[in-house]
């Protein structure tokens, strides 16, 4: 699946829902499916700055594409990073870098959120985006 695919498709998944109580317990739902992070991985290093709750990504680059893993201590803060990860993680760097992640905006999670779940959703992009153009 494209990248614009899957875009794509987390707006029709995200439409299917009318009242936003119902999109937060799909986030949470992404959240729990969210491949195990290791314990040893928790390291302040891949903390991400600027979220309330604690937020750790990791990337690995294999055949040109940039792999992440992510987790986080609080549920809807899960949701959120495994989102983010579904969509970029198996991605080259320059397509991620060259991305405007404008279906954030489509779905309305940023106005929907907290001041300070809203500015931690900005900290993941932004480290997101910075992993992609580092190239790592």
């Amino acid at each position: 699946m494209t990248l614009e695919e899957k875009k794509q498709q987390i707006i029709e998944d995200f439409s299917l829902y009318d009242e936003w109580l119902d999109k937060y317990e799909y986030l949470i739902e992404l959240g729990k499916a969210l491949e195990p992070f290791p314990e040893e991985k928790k390291t302040e290093d891949r903390l991400i700055k600027g979220c309330q709750s604690r937020v750790w990504l990791d990337s690995e680059q294999k055949d040109g594409k940039l792999y992440f893993t992510a987790d986080s201590d609080a549920i809807i803060t899960k949701g959120i990073i495994s989102l983010l990860v579904s969509v970029y993680s198996g991605r080259t760097p320059q397509e991620i870098a060259a991305d405007d992640f404008a279906f954030v905006a489509e779905i309305g999670l940023k106005e929907n959120l907290s001041p300070t779940r809203a500015n931690g959703l900005v900290s993941m992009i932004e480290t997101i985006k910075k992993t992609a153009e580092n190239g790592r």
